[in-house]
């Protein structure tokens, strides 16, 4: 369609006035409908009929009518403003949070006490808001976020990217997790280093998170850094530590992941090693409104 000064000096205000004096049968009612004075709504008309080079209005009828070109340009541009009535419509929704979507990433150890009570209360105060949640290793979420897969993601991230943001929002220690009645959960203090069988250790795969601390850690002895055992997920981990197979160097919260009454968490007396909790989002594109509401109910902002 050819695009001509003509058509750029029409604008919604014309075409709602067209529509106005249609639907309420005059100049005054439609006037009154739109709040303006009936002189203005008639110079906003004869500034239509100029544009169009057509009178769209019989004025020697009273009222006055709509002629055949007006009445052809009212149904012609009908679709358009029902379409823009229900575009506004549904943004005014979105802005509303009466609808949208989040996509929210988390590490299945922090869904039981960080996510799901931020969810309910989300879904509490907006039910509309369709919700998927990804769970995985939080390499994973990390790069989901920064590839616009994932709105956000709560994990145990430690890694860094010029693509994210992110903001601390709990702490979690490490220890060792043994099978429960394990010699050490009889030691009638809290186990030390020393006391950690280097050969009994089940280790995660090097390029996991939880590794990566272990390997940096450094008042952790070179020997329980590495070991011949390695399994490529902490639920893998877990489930070899229940069948006696050995014990694990874990943060808190994946070990007790299950809530398992067949395993034990046990504390180092030396060992002051934990990892951080983070909120992860973009660094590079804005988060949408649903999920900067989420944000704040994890006890976070977005910071700019």
């Amino acid at each position: 369609m050819k695009i001509n000064s003509q058509n750029t000096n029409l604008n919604l205000r014309h075409l709602r006035a067209l529509h106005a004096i249609s639907s309420e049968g005059s100049f005054a009612r439609a006037a009154d409908r739109l709040g303006v004075v009936p002189s203005a709504l008639t110079e906003t008309i004869r500034q239509l009929e100029d544009s169009a080079g057509v009178p769209l209005f019989d004025r020697r009828m009273r009222p006055p009518q709509l002629t055949e070109a007006g009445l052809e340009f009212l149904e012609d541009t009908r679709p358009a403003l029902e379409a823009l009535d229900m575009a506004l419509e549904r943004l005014q929704e979105n802005a509303d949070l009466e609808r949208g979507r989040l996509a929210l990433g988390a590490s299945p150890s922090t869904i039981g006490d960080l996510v799901a009570p931020a969810l309910r209360r989300f879904r509490a105060d907006h039910p509309a808001i369709a919700v998927r949640l990804h769970d995985g290793p939080a390499e994973d979420l990390a790069r989901m976020v920064a590839d616009g897969d994932l709105d956000l993601a709560i994990a145990g991230y430690s890694g860094t990217s010029p693509l994210l943001k992110t903001q601390e929002i709990a702490r979690d220690p490490f220890g060792l997790v043994v099978p429960v009645g394990h010699p050490l959960t009889r030691l009638g203090r809290l186990p030390r280093l020393e006391d950690v069988d280097a050969a009994t250790l089940i280790h995660l795969d090097e390029g996991a998170g939880t590794a990566r601390l272990l390997a940096e850690a450094p008042d952790l002895p070179p020997a329980l850094k590495s070991g011949p055992m390695r399994v490529a997920s902490t639920f893998g981990q877990l489930c070899l530590i229940r069948a006696g197979m050995g014990m694990g160097l874990l943060p808190q919260k994946a070990a007790m992941l299950f809530d398992d009454p067949q395993l034990a968490f046990l504390r180092l007396a030396d060992l002051q090693l934990e990892r951080r909790i983070l909120l992860i989002w973009p660094a590079r594109r804005a988060l949408s409104h649903v999920a900067a509401r989420f944000m704040t109910l994890c006890g976070a902002e977005d910071q700019g």
